[in-house]
């Protein structure tokens, strides 16, 4: 789980995994290549009055099919979620999600800086001062 978002990023329930995921496997088989894309917002619209699900717990879902080797080639653009055609739509993701990945990490980075300097240096006798 992700600390802040423990009810979006817990495991999969029983229900999700029994009753939910067979659900969002069987239609995004059907969505191959881009011009098939269906978004976040159309699934839960579909899904909403018959099933219990939202766009957070959609997306672990989602999480689970790719890190699962559910339903490989499994991609999103702003388009929505589709399965890749090519390789080079695979690669073009893969390094959309390394950017992303660098993008989190310099955040965290300097996260970590300032808490240093806010609480750590904080802290610090200041050169040149006697107390």
């Amino acid at each position: 789980m992700i600390k802040g978002f423990s009810e979006e990023t817990q495991p999969l329930t029983e229900y999700e995994r029994k009753v939910i995921l067979p659900i969002i496997l069987e239609g995004l088989k059907t969505k191959i290549g881009k011009a098939n894309a269906v978004t976040n917002k159309y699934i839960i619209s579909r899904l909403r009055d018959s099933y219990k699900i939202d766009a957070a717990r959609l997306r672990k879902i989602i999480n689970h099919i790719r890190t699962n080797d559910l339903l490989p080639g499994l991609i999103a653009t702003s388009e929505g979620y589709f399965l890749a055609t090519t390789e080079s739509e695979l690669l073009e993701y893969e390094e959309s999600l390394k950017g992303r990945e660098e993008a989190i990490k310099a955040v965290r980075l300097s996260i970590a800086r300032q808490r240093r300097i806010l609480y750590e240096d904080a802290h610090k006798p200041k050169q040149g001062t006697l107390f």
